[in-house]
């Protein structure tokens, strides 16, 4: 008797417990959303045009930033155009360190999808604007106001850890750098082949057209135009905002604690035991306390800082002349220099870095990513020396490797900052990331400007004269971002070692 009521009890329970689940809301599973999630290509399609809409108008303005400041007539001396050119770069990161925490909150709160529809909404807008900029203070303002409503880049991460499986993950975030890093490649790409037209094309652009009057607005254009056909695409992207996992470890507490204070003396109330433990597991945690989130945070700080001010710093100092230590490139040199690169970016981040991350793990890759970096910039300098078809191999060489190694980086500390955090705040926890990581690179364009400024003027100095100095501090800059990478600086989360160690 004793086991045939063990055998009914043992059928029974689950019985039970499934009519429990089925009669809460939170613990249904959505079928649909869940075979799509089987869908790599397509989820890898969606999050990097997404991504790349919003991350081209950042860069898009340093191949001819040097030559808008100059028509703006308001450096003095040919070296202070560094100087304004850096304010102009940064004023789109201040903007979006102001607002990148509330837009991370909104996300958790409504959703992904509403931030998408808004981001790639504001490049539409603002980037055309800044297109027509006639004058240094409305370039600042236009920008400022696309960094404050373009605060994507926090939710896209939450948002491709939720849209890809587990087996995916290292590809789902490897699409939001390779974006990132094609976007910040391709973009001054396309600055570099469509701005000044009237110059560039005088047989198809007359400098009494709309473009020959505003030299700076078809790149813009060009960018908003493509953002026009992502925010219409972006309305059939599925919401990946929900809370299954954790409705369904609450609905576990409350059945449980239901079954026993059920099987204790036949009352269904809860002890005060019972039910501060209930609540304390959906209390939300303190991201600020979560080491592991504010460790890779810092880490991807000190690395941004350095990114944006290479990417501020290599345009100004292709362009510049060679008389002051620069490479006397043309807008168009330029571009055609980081097309090159974009395109190595993509082949390596698509074939290579999620065999390079499962081999070595995002830690190691980025350890070794930067050591890499320093010898290479140490050569930068030097190249000024050269002319010819050598400096088109070598720059191009040096260029590809420099932004594979950065997006490696970037990559790996994407993978650990949404390790450390659970689903349901990693909205707040990418905007935490997004506002500390935008004050860094809103001092990146800033400060690099003001640096290649003072480099220029001291080219006879004994110890590193000229550009080298330049690029010295970007190197101090990388070794700082290497070091921090090791304990005790970096902490990497508990029982997620599968894909952070």
């Amino acid at each position: 008797m004793a086991a045939a009521a063990a055998a009914a009890e043992e059928h029974t329970v689950p019985l039970l417990k499934k009519q429990y689940y089925e009669n809460c809301p939170g613990c249904k599973v959505d079928e649909q959303k869940e075979l799509k999630r089987g869908l790599p290509i397509r989820e890898f399609l969606s999050i990097w045009t997404v991504v790349l809409c919003t991350v081209l108008p950042i860069s898009s303005l340093f191949p001819y930033l040097y030559f808008m400041i100059r028509d703006f007539n308001i450096a003095e001396k040919e070296e202070d155009i560094g100087y304004y050119a850096g304010y102009v770069g940064s004023s789109f990161m201040f903007g979006r360190a102001l607002t990148s925490v509330f837009w991370g909150l909104v996300a958790d709160r409504y959703g992904r999808k509403p931030l998408i529809l808004l981001g790639t909404s504001s490049v539409v807008i603002f980037n055309t604007i800044f297109g027509l900029s006639v004058n240094f203070w409305m370039a600042v303002i236009t920008r400022f106001l696309l960094g404050c409503l373009n605060g994507l880049l926090g939710p896209i991460k939450a948002y491709a850890s939720e849209m890809f499986r587990a087996e995916h993950q290292a590809l789902g975030l490897s699409t939001i750098s390779t974006a990132w890093g094609i976007g910040l490649i391709i973009g001054p790409a396309l600055g570099g082949f469509l701005a000044q037209p009237a110059e560039k094309y005088p047989t198809v652009v007359s400098k009494d057209s709309l473009f020959g009057r505003f030299p700076y607005l078809l790149p813009s254009l060009a960018i908003s135009v493509f953002a026009v056909g992502v925010t219409i695409a972006s309305f059939w992207l599925p919401e990946t905002l929900h809370n299954h996992k954790e409705n369904r470890a609450a609905c576990d507490d409350s059945y449980d604690a239901l079954e026993t204070a059920s099987g204790e003396g036949g009352s269904k109330e809860y002890d005060g035991n019972t039910v501060a433990i209930i609540e304390q597991k959906k209390q939300p945690a303190n991201l600020l306390r979560n080491w592991p989130l504010m460790s890779s945070i810092m880490v991807y700080c000190i690395f941004s800082l350095h990114d944006m001010a290479y990417a501020e710093i290599f345009s100004l100092w292709a362009v510049s002349p060679r008389k002051l230590g620069g490479l006397g490139y043309s807008t168009q040199n330029v571009g055609e220099v980081l097309a090159v690169s974009g395109f190595g970016l993509l082949v390596f981040q698509l074939a290579l870095y999620p065999y390079a991350e499962r081999l070595l793990g995002p830690v190691m890759v980025c350890r070794i990513a930067g050591v890499l970096s320093i010898p290479l910039l140490a050569s930068y300098p030097f190249l000024s020396k050269l002319s010819g078809f050598s400096l088109i191999v070598l720059l191009n060489c040096a260029s590809v490797l420099k932004n594979l190694l950065s997006v490696s980086i970037v990559t790996g500390l994407f993978m650990l900052q949404n390790n450390a955090v659970e689903q349901h705040q990693r909205g707040a926890a990418n905007g935490i990331a997004m506002t500390a990581m935008s004050l860094f690179k809103a001092a990146g364009p800033a400060g690099g400007g003001s640096l290649f400024s003072w480099g220029e003027t001291r080219q006879d100095a004994t110890f590193l004269p000229g550009n080298q100095m330049v690029f010295f501090v970007l190197n101090v800059v990388e070794a700082i971002g290497v070091l921090f990478t090791f304990k005790p600086f970096l902490a990497q989360p508990r029982g997620r070692t599968a894909t952070t160690q």
